[in-house]
């Protein structure tokens, strides 16, 4: 056995019910005291207890999907401005992105507080889109230097938001199992937050209020942001950002769509991954394991009903193609990846 595996420096405190405290005190363990605290309009009630704790010099509400450069722009001109020495962001992978795009230019740490299961807290990836095009990259500038979890704050989070959101990080986990940097470590990793997510999902799908269920969904969707940070980018991740970017999709609901059709077209050419995939969700075989999980959440079905035109599906082979890494385990063409993009867009069964 040879491979290398780099692991964070990164404090994960788990504080539910207690997210202001906890946060002042990363604040002060960083030693800073002039706090910009991202958070959209839609997060106000859940982060106003979260505020009051903190020496704000300003809050910041633009948040927008996928991450505009113009945003980014605007945001880190009014970090500038107010002189901040650090980062709160309080919300979904949109906010915590949006933290990420000041941070990697002016390198100021990030405290993330999600209210999501995005798993964009546990990773060192970026995102910006200009002009249709959703750009990634790397930067160990990003990653944010704490993370506090409070499932108190998700108990009011929508159903189907809760359950796009954590197929979104199912989608980290099984995209690991087979990334181009993938080592044994990952797919440890992956596989227990697979587990931990369909426990987690399951109860919470039936409770939204269920801490228990929300503790653990958070729990496997930190498992699956480490492994993938890891693991690197593959088939799936490569397929929703260049559809997000191209069509301004909802970035959780696109995963949710897109992930059962790459795991049913990867499986059969990854026979190791295919079976501990299958053991953590406790199934004969992991597309029967997501399957079972998805009609259990009513998941998302297609892209359409997001507002993906049919015509998009022609025009996204081409650029998806240049952004599949080599080492996927089925080989990819354009004709096989234009049926499993139109089954995604019209929500048919997984072939």
């Amino acid at each position: 056995m040879k491979f290398t595996h780099e692991t964070f420096p990164q404090r994960i405190v788990f504080a539910s019910g207690a997210a202001g405290q906890a946060v002042a005190a990363e604040v002060e363990a960083l030693g800073r005291s002039r706090v910009m605290l991202i958070a959209s309009d839609r997060e106000t009630s859940s982060v106003d207890s979260i505020a009051d704790r903190l020496p704000v010099v300003v809050r910041h509400v633009e948040v927008v999907a996928h991450v505009p450069v113009e945003v980014a722009r605007r945001a880190r001109a009014v970090a500038a401005e107010h002189d901040v020495d650090v980062l709160v962001s309080a919300g979904g992978g949109s906010t915590t992105g949006l933290a990420k795009a000041v941070a990697l230019t002016t390198g100021l740490p990030i405290i993330a507080v999600p209210t999501t299961f995005a798993g964009s807290e546990a990773t060192d990836v970026w995102g910006l889109t200009e002009g249709g095009t959703k750009t990634t990259g790397v930067d160990r500038l990003v990653l944010p230097a704490s993370i506090v979890y409070d499932a108190g704050l998700l108990t009011s989070l929508p159903r189907d938001t809760a359950v796009a959101s954590g197929l979104n990080a199912m989608a980290h986990c099984v995209d690991s199992m087979w990334g181009p940097r993938v080592d044994p470590l990952d797919q440890a990793l992956a596989g227990e937050g697979i587990r931990a997510l369909a426990t987690g999902l399951a109860a919470a799908g039936g409770d939204s209020t269920s801490l228990e269920g929300i503790e653990q969904t958070l729990y496997g969707a930190y498992l699956g942001a480490v492994a993938f940070s890891s693991a690197g980018s593959g088939m799936h991740h490569k397929i929703c950002h260049v559809l997000g970017g191209m069509f301004n999709l909802p970035h959780a609901q696109t995963h949710a769509v897109v992930l059962p059709h790459v795991l049913a077209f990867n499986a059969p050419n990854a026979a190791d991954a295919e079976r501990r995939i299958a053991r953590a969700f406790e199934a004969d075989s992991a597309a029967e394991g997501l399957a079972a999980l998805r009609r259990v959440l009513d998941a998302p079905r297609a892209l359409r009903d997001y507002g993906m035109p049919e015509d998009g599906i022609v025009a996204s082979v081409a650029p998806i193609l240049a952004a599949v890494p080599a080492n996927n385990p089925t080989p990819v063409n354009a004709e096989n990846l234009t049926e499993l993009l139109h089954a995604a867009w019209a929500g048919e069964e997984p072939a």
